[in-house]
């Protein structure tokens, strides 16, 4: 092999690009790090937590408001007060086999984000709801209790409002149970 003169060419490696040569090569995988600014890591975590506690309470919701709206519409053709109780009784006693273990387990967070969600799906906050089933004092009593925990039975739902990216996050579930 005839040595290389200082005028003699380089090999490179070359790709074709719409009939022209042009030198290049794969270079690997670089990862850029760069540390995330805090004011937007501290919103990044209330949206992380705000998405999680909406992925373990919607399915509660739901079912929610299905259960509401059966009950309502059992309730539509009951007019004796006393059978009225009756029904409602015997639905809470089903409702409580079922939910009690799960909501127990929610923390204060993920209630509220639930009491919302409620409003959401059935157009009636949690307050209204416990008031015509169970009537207005234990509505009172359980706002004061929701009260000591920094909490509001009465929280409105506003899709375009307050909350905005909570709708956004419930859409993205949607979407999920839709598939």
């Amino acid at each position: 092999m005839p040595a290389l003169g200082p005028n003699d060419t380089i090999p490179v490696p070359a790709v074709f690009v719409d009939g022209e040569i042009i030198p290049g090569q794969d270079m690997g995988w670089q990862w850029v790090q760069a540390p995330y600014p805090k004011h937007l890591l501290k919103r990044r975590e209330e949206w992380t937590r705000l998405r999680n506690a909406i992925y373990v309470t919607y399915p509660y919701a739901r079912k929610a408001g299905v259960i509401l709206n059966d009950i309502n519409a059992r309730l539509a053709g009951i007019s004796d007060k006393e059978q009225r109780k009756k029904y409602i009784k015997s639905r809470e006693k089903e409702l409580k086999k079922e939910f009690a273990d799960p909501l127990t387990n929610l923390s204060i967070y993920q209630g509220k984000v639930l009491m919302k969600l409620i409003n959401r799906q059935t157009g009636n906050n949690c307050y209204e709801i416990i008031k015509e089933y169970k009537g207005g004092f234990t509505a009172r009593v359980w706002q004061t209790v929701a009260f000591f925990f920094n909490s509001n039975l009465k929280q409105p739902y506003d899709a375009n409002g307050d909350e905005r990216e909570m709708e956004k996050i419930v859409l993205e579930v949607e979407r999920m149970y839709r598939m």
